[in-house]
């Protein structure tokens, strides 16, 4: 009997229907052990000796394995063909070794790059050992981690207050959207204006052309900088005579893109479907494991972690014999095409994510995927045979039209465009999405040198320079991937974490720092600086993927990192918390104390004379404040500043108008936890009516009639057709709501507030499972038992909205933290925050190992 060991049950079950009754194929459900989120788990003095650790549910499985071996002849190692399959191969082989389970067994590594019956079979003809190069790789990035999170981020709480975590490359990967931010805030846009003209034919075909030349001089962007010059030039070609000087037409060629890696497929996944990075790749894990094709299980694209572009020999044949018998012999390329790497330091040594047989077409599988995975496969599949299609053939034409002006000088306009002559490759596949023009829409008609053309309109057109766009998931990794940081195994993770910390958040698809995590950057930029170098990260990536060849000895490489940076966490940590203040108001200047249209000191205090404006923590993270507190007691939310600009100011809020009912003003100020709008003022020690402007909303643009809907919630929707008693909308702590007798429903978004009906409500309410009146608390997702007090940790659906529960805590979910993807460590600094305030508390040692835990990771 032999015993496989792979990483996932859905694998298993596939490659166990490959290798019949003489094998046993177990999951090991991912790592099997990690760190323990102590410190002391990684000794630098000691050697660099790690303490590893299992939970409750990884000792169970690893029982399960080892009981199998023992009465097995040997064990076969399956699991994933990069450096964390190397590395739960390694796992599992040490802790079968400390149980005693192999003995005289023989111990075996497969690999294979696709979960098909030729290839796991191949793979079991070919054993090896397991490569000692990658598993020291593994060693020295996961100690580096360790010890960058549980020594950093203690720092990060001692000296910024509501900071979370630094990491080694998240805090790299969140410098670039802050960088980004900061050139988009700091941009200056710039005017210029272009000279467009409508001509046509004598035939009556028109086209458009663009103003590009002065007798004889090429006018550069920003050659005509106002509307004034425009008009000028507008004036002397009020009666133009216009003839074609110079007609040009070239050959060329269009190439298509190399087969996907990891990062390609995320960016393309992003702008054509519409898929997150994380989406993407957990319908790719899935697509590789195996789908049941009637009967069979097949993995139907390799593995989907890697970054490179080659493609196996047999794989290239099978898709060009597909594309001939599609598309036919045109469209096969003389000799297959070769790609290569592109990427810094590109070392998975995997093959590009192909479909395992293309053969298999979309149309086909389409009864056997749910949408997600016919949309991803659709995507693979293409873009594979379009790499091995032959080139499209354009033809580019480029026509000058010249006229002379009443000045006298010659002025030029151009028209370009493009004809398909073969469509090669863009039959199937175009990389990113086309815009609507088509290939006609761009043709130029028939135009002969000589030729005296009419102009249809001639005007003067405005334009702006724009900043860069924010980072997209898919731009992002890019970039990361241009600048050698990260790998194909970790952009997902990064962006995760960064999101779960509340660093970023996403709006319409692009990645924007919160507050949070800009404070974070640039305290890092100000006190560890080297650490958040971009090329010190590729640097040191590119030395870990030196030990994953072996060209270097990885204790070694922790140990040039350890000494400098301890080094640099000694340094600071007498530093006093206004010193570190202080430095980030200069480097977060322009962000939070931007320059007034008055001409004011940015950072004199509006609501005193003569206190200055400065960044200040508190309970809730940072805030500014005046330097005269308690005397002053102007304070605001961090962001741009334009509080201070306008009629908004602490103690001087904006009015927007007054209330026709009750004749009291409403007006609009800026609160410690956010943007409000408040009816009348206080008067007996009675409150005002206040509401919250909700996050989707621009407090800019909030105008009296949106002020006056957002005072009137909560607003009565109908009777309930049961219970005869009201059903009420409004906005509260979790967004929009439907309520009726302490059943809450969410609601799409804030404008439905307004508008839902009474079925629409009725019906949402139903759909929540009530009990006694209320809704019944039930479990979404089982996450583990707690590591040092046992106990299983669960994700629960409740009334109120998800939380985390482990024995009588109970602690809510972050509104940035979906039910779904909230992780172990994430739900053990819930808890022990929770647990922290009062109810029934863990042990205070168990409290902080789990913190500690969250913050690491």
């Amino acid at each position: 009997m032999n015993v496989v060991v792979v990483e996932s049950p859905a694998k298993a079950k596939t490659i166990n229907k490959y290798l019949g009754k003489d094998y046993t194929v177990l999951a090991s459900y991912g790592h099997v052990r990690d760190l323990p989120a102590k410190d002391g788990s990684v000794q630098p003095d000691n050697g660099f000796a790690m303490t590893w650790q299992m939970d409750s549910k990884s000792s169970k499985r690893i029982n399960d394995i080892a009981n199998a071996v023992k009465a097995s002849d040997r064990l076969i190692l399956a699991t994933d063909p990069d450096r964390e399959g190397e590395a739960i191969s390694w796992h599992v082989l040490e802790i079968l070794r400390k149980k005693g389970a192999l003995k005289d067994k023989s111990v075996q590594r497969v690999v294979f790059n696709a979960i098909t019956r030729s290839a796991v079979t191949e793979a079991m003809a070919t054993p090896r050992d397991l490569d000692q190069s990658l598993i020291e790789a593994y060693l020295a990035r996961r100690a580096l981690d360790y010890l960058v999170g549980f020594t950093l981020s203690p720092v990060l709480w001692r000296k910024l207050p509501g900071a979370r975590s630094a990491g080694r490359v998240q805090s790299v990967a969140l410098r670039l959207v802050c960088d980004r931010e900061l050139e988009i805030e700091s941009f200056k846009s710039q005017e210029f204006w272009t000279i467009e003209a409508a001509m046509r034919t004598g035939e009556g075909n028109e086209f458009a052309t663009r103003l590009t030349s002065i007798d004889g001089t090429k006018l550069g962007k920003f050659d005509i900088p106002d509307e004034a010059s425009a008009k000028a030039i507008e004036t002397v070609l009020q009666d133009p005579r216009f003839s074609v000087d110079r007609v040009e037409s070239k050959p060329a060629k269009r190439h298509p893109q190399p087969p996907f890696t990891t990062s390609t497929l995320q960016q393309e996944a992003s702008r054509k479907l519409g898929f997150s990075a994380q989406r993407t790749m957990q319908v790719a894990q899935r697509l590789y494991e195996g789908i049941d094709l009637g009967g069979e299980t097949v993995g139907l694209i390799t593995y989907m972690r890697t970054d490179g572009v080659q493609m196996a020999g047999e794989a290239i044949a099978a898709t060009r014999n597909v594309i001939q018998k599609t598309f036919g012999e045109p469209y096969v390329p003389g000799s297959p095409r070769v790609y290569r790497t592109k990427a810094k330091n590109a070392q998975e040594a995997h093959e590009a994510i192909r479909p395992t047989d293309p053969g298999r077409t979309p149309e086909e599988m389409r009864r056997y995927l749910d949408d997600d995975q016919l949309k991803l496969y659709t995507l693979v599949w293409k873009r594979t045979l379009a790499s091995q299609m032959e080139s499209a053939e354009l033809e580019r034409t480029t026509a000058d039209i010249g006229s002379d002006g009443l000045d006298g000088k010659r002025y030029v306009f151009r028209a370009t465009g493009s004809v398909t002559r073969f469509d090669g490759f863009l039959k199937l596949y175009q990389e990113g999405r086309d815009d609507d023009d088509s290939e006609d829409a761009k043709r130029l008609p028939k135009l002969v040198k000589g030729d005296v053309v009419g102009v249809h309109k001639l005007a003067g057109e405005q334009h702006f320079t724009e900043p860069p766009p924010r980072y997209s998931e898919a731009s992002l990794i890019k970039k990361m991937e241009e600048l050698g940081i990260g790998r194909p195994s970790t952009y997902t993770a990064i962006l995760t974490v960064l999101r779960d910390r509340g660093y970023v958040r996403m709006d319409k698809r692009k990645l924007i720092p919160e507050d949070k995590g800009r404070l974070v950057t640039a305290f890092l930029e100000s006190f560890f600086a080297k650490y958040v170098q971009y090329d010190f990260t590729a640097n040191l990536e590119q030395q870990l993927d030196q030990v994953s060849a072996g060209e270097i000895e990885w204790k070694t490489l922790l140990d040039e990192f350890w000494k400098d940076f301890i080094g640099a966490v000694d340094e600071i940590k007498d530093l006093r918390i206004t010193e570190v203040l202080e430095a980030l108001n200069e480097i977060l200047g322009p962000h939070v104390f931007p320059a007034r249209e008055d001409g004011t000191p940015a950072r004199k205090c509006p609501a005193c004379d003569d206190g200055q404006l400065s960044l200040k923590v508190g309970k809730f993270g940072a805030f500014i404040g005046c330097s005269n507190y308690p005397d002053c007691r102007y304070t605001r939310q961090l962001g741009n500043g334009e509080d201070d600009s306008d009629a908004a100011k602490s103690g001087e809020p904006a009015e927007l108008g007054i209330d026709p009912q009750t004749g009291l003003p409403v007006t609009r100020h800026t609160g410690r936890f956010g943007p409000y709008l408040q009816l009348g003022e206080a008067e007996d020690g009675e409150k005002p009516k206040r509401a919250s402007i909700p996050k989707d909303y621009d407090p800019a643009n909030v105008t009296l009639e949106i002020a006056l809907r957002l005072l009137s919630l909560p607003r009565e929707v109908g009777n309930h057709p049961e219970s005869g008693k009201p059903i009420t909308a409004g906005i509260g702590r979790y967004g929009p709501f439907v309520q009726h007798e302490g059943v809450f429903a969410n609601l799409e978004n804030t404008e439905e507030v307004f508008s839902v009906g009474i079925n629409r409500a009725v019906d949402l309410l139903a759909q929540k499972k009530t009990r006694g009146g209320r809704k019944a608390a039930s479990a979404l997702r089982e996450l583990g038992d707690h590591p040092d007090e046992g106990g299983a940790i669960q994700v629960m659906d409740g009334r109120y909205g998800p939380y985390v529960k482990h024995g009588k805590i109970n602690a809510t979910l972050p509104k940035d933290v979906k039910p779904e993807e909230v992780t172990l460590a994430q739900a053990l600094e819930l808890i022990a925050a929770k647990a922290a305030k009062g109810g029934k508390k863990p042990k205070r040692k168990a409290a902080k190992k789990s913190k500690t835990a969250a913050e690491a990771k």
